[in-house]
């Protein structure tokens, strides 16, 4: 395109600016043409500088043009806008209105209602009707309700009390803000509404959670003879996700083709939304193979549907039709794999993404791996993500924040997350609940106590989470009084109602120092019904405290809840044999052979160099078998001769007799894991390593003496907590 500095060049410099701009009205004409043929800011600029010279900027149908362009253009800037305003003599209401309404579009809509106070006091102008939509926008930004309500009441003070876009507008801010009775008033107040304000109720409604007030306004709809549009049935198709009702959303299908709605991409899309969140993948292809337009809304939607079916190669394949895979189809992936329980297939996906041409990792991408390195304290790759958010000079924002929080803590390195948490200056409620948690499992139970009074000094308040890191933090560290006392002031003081997690940690503490009667007490008293969570953790501390008469019970009650987990019967198991009731493992054994359950296969993963390695029971697919069977067999002759002898009776696990000798307690993966970890890390370099089982004692005690034999810090996380095992000791 022709750049415009050659036609302003050539037009003739008017000698004084203070000159009419009307005594040549072909030039000005010209001139402001330009401005609609501007395509950058520097271009206006140059249009700018020419009207100051020339002195067609102190006319005021010029300078609107102008300051609109500046304002709401592709290429806009609010900060130069603002300049250009300033400079304006006498403002008219267009650009008063022009300024109000771009600042309420902006990240700062409190800037709108300060420019409106300055019009009252500056100007000779009172709002118009275009005036208050973008005020009411502002404060529903805001969610400021009183706001809101205030120009409400210029509103109705005023002659624009039946303008039909000022009172949409009301109605979306008083949804938005949660007053729905409000809403609702305005909208029946109404006269004769249009199909817009019917849009804007129904919307309300299912943005409320109040689906089924949606679907009868839908009802009432149709009986006033207001012919329903795409946008209505979006509303209601949204409605019918929420309610999981697939039914009724086929019912809206043939609806919409009775009606002779058009079927256009948003609402292609609501509709594939509502297959695949109601179950139904199969309806959803079928839409999907007939549409003639797709975006990538479209294929995510479609990409999450199969992934949340665990259909993931189905996924994968749609993932690599995708016309121009972006960011966002990726992230759906990696997401899903996430949040399924396949961090490995997640990292894996992430780094395919870091290979693609049009995409490139974003914070949702980052969020997801970095949960999934959580998971499998891959903290090389974590590092890697956290190196790369300062390159990009990313903000770290909540999310981010408490994403690597929870990623070093997990991954062990508690020091590094606690330098992520400082180096932040806002920290909202997941952010500290997300450091007192890696305290927490950490063992450091007065510091996560510390930190949570830290956390109400700053007004920030509490949240159901935040009790849940609390108590386990009082758990883990034997802090009975301190955990009472937190669960007494939950709904009392900080006004959050205990939760079945809640009861569960207080059995957890109750149980863990050995006041097995008072945690049954407590169950019993419970205002709610017990939850497996709950008899689970009665049942460990029965393990610890060998009550073998109170962990049958446990037991009892939590398979009466959860009748496939196996992870009781094996627990009950191991309380059996550690009092020495051979007969009563072997009666266990032969139920779960019966009733067809298995125990689940432990496994033990370790990253090194930024690659994971996973170990199982008596695993020898490593490449590197032969020396890490070579390094146990050192490991094991170290303990024999310094007097370390295996704990015969976790021999008799509750497994299969041919799974028996996976099952030796020198071949755990755990053991293999650190013997892996001894000849592939440097003698300073801590071993790091993550079990998806609770940690056996005997492996506990191995650790233990290993770290000593060896000089070599330990860091295992098991399935409850972390174990820092440093010169034969565990903290």
């Amino acid at each position: 395109m022709e750049t415009l500095s050659t036609p302003l060049v050539s037009l003739p410099i008017q000698a004084n600016p203070e000159a009419p701009t009307v005594k040549n009205d072909n030039r000005n004409r010209l001139v402001l043409s330009l401005i609609d043929r501007c395509i950058s800011l520097k271009q206006l600029k140059e249009v700018h500088a020419y009207m100051l010279r020339t002195g067609l900027f102190f006319d005021a149908y010029s300078a609107s043009k102008l300051f609109t362009a500046s304002t709401l253009s592709q290429f806009s800037s609010l900060e130069y806008a603002r300049k250009v305003f300033d400079e304006i003599p006498e403002p008219n209401l267009y650009t008063w209105n022009t300024l109000i309404r771009a600042y309420s579009w902006s990240p700062e809509p409190s800037e709108s209602v300060k420019i409106f106070l300055l019009m009252l006091c500056e100007s000779p102008y009172f709002p118009n009707k275009f005036t208050f939509p973008f005020l009411i926008k502002a404060a529903t930004k805001l969610s400021r309700l009183g706001l809101g309500q205030v120009f409400h009441g210029l509103v109705v003070k005023s002659s624009f009390a039946d303008d039909v876009f000022i009172l949409n507008s009301l109605i979306h801010f008083y949804a938005s803000c949660g007053d729905l009775d409000f809403a609702y008033r305005v909208f029946v107040w109404i006269g004769e509404k249009d199909v817009v304000l019917w849009n804007s109720m129904i919307s309300g409604f299912v943005q409320g959670r109040c689906f089924d007030k949606a679907l009868e306004l839908f009802r009432e709809m149709e009986a006033e003879n207001v012919k329903p549009n795409a946008v209505t049935m979006v509303g209601v198709l949204s409605a019918c996700t929420k309610m999981k009702d697939l039914e009724f959303g086929r019912w809206i299908r043939s609806y919409i083709k009775q009606n002779g709605i058009k079927m256009d991409l948003t609402l292609s899309n609501a509709m594939l939304d509502m297959y695949v969140k109601c179950g139904s993948v199969e309806d959803a292809k079928k839409l999907f193979d007939k549409m003639e337009e797709k975006d990538i809304v479209s294929w995510t939607t479609m990409i999450d549907g199969y992934a949340k079916l665990g259909e993931y190669d189905v996924a994968k394949s749609f993932l690599d039709a995708v016309p121009r895979q972006e960011t966002a189809t990726w992230n759906t992936l990696i997401s899903a794999y996430d949040q399924n329980g396949k961090p490995q297939e997640a990292l894996a996906s992430f780094h395919q993404l870091q290979l693609s041409k049009n995409a490139k990792p974003d914070e949702l991408t980052f969020v997801s791996t970095l949960s999934s390195c959580a998971q499998l304290g891959a903290m090389d790759v974590g590092e890697w993500i956290h190196a790369n958010i300062k390159k990009q000079r990313m903000k770290l924002n909540c999310h981010l924040t408490t994403s690597l929080i929870d990623m070093y803590s997990k991954c062990g390195n508690l020091e590094k997350a606690l330098n992520v948490f400082h180096s932040v200056e806002r920290r909202d409620v997941f952010v500290w609940s997300s450091m007192i948690a890696g305290l927490a499992m950490h063992g450091r139970g007065r510091a996560a106590i510390d930190l949570f009074f830290r956390m109400h000094e700053a007004k920030v308040k509490p949240n159901a989470v935040t009790f849940t890191n609390v108590l386990c933090a009082c758990s883990h560290s034997g802090l009975v009084e301190e955990g009472r006392m937190f669960f007494n002031q939950m709904e009392p003081v900080y006004g959050v109602v205990p939760g079945v997690k809640h009861y569960a940690c207080m059995v957890d503490i109750l149980g863990r120092a050995g006041l097995l009667e008072e945690a049954v007490e407590f169950i019993e008293k419970m205002p709610i019904t017990p939850s497996a969570s709950v008899w689970g953790a009665l049942l460990g501390a029965c393990k610890i405290h060998e009550n073998v008469e109170l962990a049958e019970q446990a037991c009892s009650r939590l398979l009466e809840l959860e009748p496939e987990n196996d992870g009781a019967l094996v627990l009950l198991s191991n309380i059996y044999a550690k009092t020495g009731k051979w007969d009563n493992v072997s009666e266990l054994r032969k139920r779960m052979r019966v009733s067809g359950l298995q125990k689940e296969r432990g496994w033990s993963s370790m990253e090194v160099n930024g690659t994971l390695h996973k170990f199982l029971a008596a695993d020898n697919s490593h490449p590197l078998s032969k020396e890490i069977y070579s390094k146990l067999d050192e490991i094991v002759a170290k303990l024999k001769s310094s007097g370390h002898v295996t704990n015969k009776s976790l021999l008799l696990q509750l497994v299969d007799e041919e799974d028996m000798k996976e099952q030796a307690l020198n071949l755990h993966s755990e053991k293999l894991a650190i013997a892996f970890g001894l000849i592939s890390t440097s003698p300073s370099q801590p071993i790091r390593i993550v079990k998806n089982l609770r940690v056996c004692g005997d492996c506990h005690t191995v650790a233990k003496l290993i770290s000593k034999l060896y000089d070599k810090e330990i860091l295992l996380r098991d399935r409850y907590r972390f174990h820092h095992f440093s010169g034969g000791n565990c903290s």
